[in-house]
């Protein structure tokens, strides 16, 4: 559809209204956007965001503004125009990945959401996309128009949902990978990964006596890594052996007798060596010590 008209507020922006014509773009790659606040020309848009105080998904009516809000997720979150959005379009945006599409609403959308709507419980401190995307609204000192802006605020966004996407989806992907190699252990205290796969979550939902993850490097050497106790723990379920802290190359072939040994870390969280069976030998040494 090439005539399709898509209408917003204009002046001041937020997150919910730049993401929700970002998100749009995913589905309609081609739309014309109107920025208005005049009524006539809202009743005729094809679909509405963030204005003219209508909820109305089928009629393509996307506003929360009006009295009674437009709704809330069960954890509490209302819906902003993004939310309202994203659960008409979000499967498709996501090529019928429900997985990725659910895991996308309760990190980026709902937190889009509740920052919109001023539900700040739960919601982290710091910079904020948000507060990112509404760095993109002209200052009192610019001549820049709302409007560019706008459209300058929408294609940042375009990036950071695509982005989001990849990573779900890649997440997603990696659980089925290492819960593969989590049932297939010859020794369930050591996972062997063919590919460096983002693993520390699902080992910790799926393994209680997985201690080291073995995988190849980006540079075809091979790694040992200590499974932390929780994730983003400092704390190992168990380290490396203590003498091999900070040692490399002929000072750690010494102390393991390993000819190819390469490198422990000091905090004996990671080490390394030229072969597969070599790093294997250094999980047996570890899991002795």
């Amino acid at each position: 559809m090439t005539d399709l008209t898509i209408a917003t507020h204009n002046g001041n922006f937020h997150a919910d209204d730049v993401f929700s014509i970002a998100a749009l773009k995913a589905i309609f790659p081609s739309f014309t956007l109107v920025r208005t606040r005049n009524l006539d020309i809202i009743s005729k848009a094809d679909i509405v965001i963030d204005v003219g105080g209508e909820y109305d998904a089928e009629a393509g009516r996307f506003d929360h503004h009006q009295r009674g809000g437009a709704g809330a997720r069960e954890n509490g979150i209302p819906y902003s125009s993004f939310g309202l959005v994203w659960k008409k379009y979000g499967l498709d945006i996501c090529k019928g990945n429900q997985e990725v599409a659910n895991s996308l609403d309760s990190g980026l959308v709902s937190t889009i959401d509740a920052i919109d709507c001023g539900h700040v419980e739960g919601v982290a401190q710091g910079i904020s996309l948000s507060q990112t995307i509404s760095m993109f609204n002209p200052t009192w000192q610019e001549d820049s128009k709302f409007d560019s802006c706008f459209d300058e605020a929408v294609e940042f966004a375009s990036r950071v949902l695509t982005r989001f996407i990849a990573s779900a989806s890649g997440g997603i992907s990696a659980k089925a990978i290492v819960a593969k190699a989590i049932e297939n252990a010859a020794d369930p205290r050591v996972i062997v990964l063919e590919k460096y796969t983002p693993w520390k979550r699902t080992v910790h939902a799926l393994s209680t006596e997985a201690l080291y993850m073995v995988y190849p490097s980006e540079t075809g050497q091979w790694r040992i890594q200590t499974v932390p106790v929780e994730p983003g723990s400092f704390e190992d379920r168990k380290p490396l052996p203590t003498p091999w802290a900070g040692l490399s190359d002929q000072e750690l072939k010494d102390v393991t007798g390993i000819d190819d040994a390469m490198f422990c870390h000091n905090g004996l969280f990671i080490a390394g060596a030229e072969s597969f069976e070599s790093t294997m030998k250094m999980a047996a040494m570890a899991l002795e010590a």
